[in-house]
């Protein structure tokens, strides 16, 4: 009998992204691995679903030495995780890994992302699943450092579990393995992009506009992500899918007519 747990796999960066990669290559290490990622970069897409289009789900052969399975997807990452669990998996996979994103995932990053919702979408469907973010964006960056709290981070979570509802979202700092102090479990710090759309006309006249903006940190907590990633910590913050604002209730309740 195989006592491996089976491990799902995905990210938003696209299945040939070396972020996925190097995440796949940890993971074999652990258990059994299923891939299932978007054929197309996907990052920004929050939990957008498909469903005006029809969705392609095919398998691939990435590497000629994997026993690990793998299938390319036309949708979102959401829509990764709700066919393989549909579709591909031959059982609840015991976690769900999605990443390793290149580029931020903290603070308010959370929620424009397509790694952490591919995440959010699996601790929906009942399974314990972990967001892992790289703060570079460089499609040549080095990924070698995160691996030792990637391999960690997920193995605690595959002895521990997670409660129900709640999924981690994991960033891990620009620096070399030696300069990496640790990590911290953190809050969610408090900042925000200020956005601008700067704006420009085509060669036919039309007007178009591209995002622009400034990340700002209005959050001074030595408890936060933030925090954490600036002083060369790995930050760990429990993110919960349960948006609503419990603290309100009472007050909104008492609201006269």
């Amino acid at each position: 009998m195989n006592n491996k747990p089976l491990i799902l796999v995905t990210n938003d960066d696209g299945i040939t992204a070396p972020g996925i990669r190097n995440l796949i290559d940890v993971m074999i290490t652990i258990g059994d691995v299923i891939v299932v990622a978007p054929d197309s970069p996907q990052s920004g897409m929050g939990h957008a679903i498909t469903i005006n289009d029809t969705l392609y789900c095919d398998p691939v052969k990435l590497d000629s030495a994997a026993t690990h399975k793998e299938y390319t997807c036309s949708g979102t990452p959401a829509d990764c995780v709700k066919l393989a669990n549909q579709q591909i998996v031959p059982r609840r996979p015991d976690i769900c890994v999605s990443g390793i994103n290149h580029g931020s995932n903290s603070s308010i990053n959370v929620i424009y992302s397509g790694t952490m919702s591919a995440a959010v979408e699996a601790g929906v469907e009942g399974i314990p699943a972990i967001g892992f973010s790289l703060l570079d964006y460089s499609h040549d960056a080095d990924f070698e450092p995160a691996k030792k709290y990637v391999e960690r981070i997920t193995r605690q979570v595959l002895k521990n579990g997670l409660p129900k509802g709640i999924v981690l979202n994991v960033n891990i700092p620009k620096l070399p393995a030696a300069e990496i102090k640790g990590t911290k479990v953190c809050r969610q710090a408090k900042a925000q992009w200020v956005e601008d759309f700067d704006k420009r006309t085509n060669p036919m006249g039309r007007d178009y506009y591209w995002l622009t903006g400034e990340f700002v940190n209005q959050d001074k907590g030595e408890d936060t992500d933030e925090w954490a990633l600036s002083q060369g910590y790995v930050s760990v913050v429990p993110v919960q899918f349960d948006l609503t604002a419990h603290h309100f209730l009472q007050e909104l309740n008492e609201w006269e007519d």
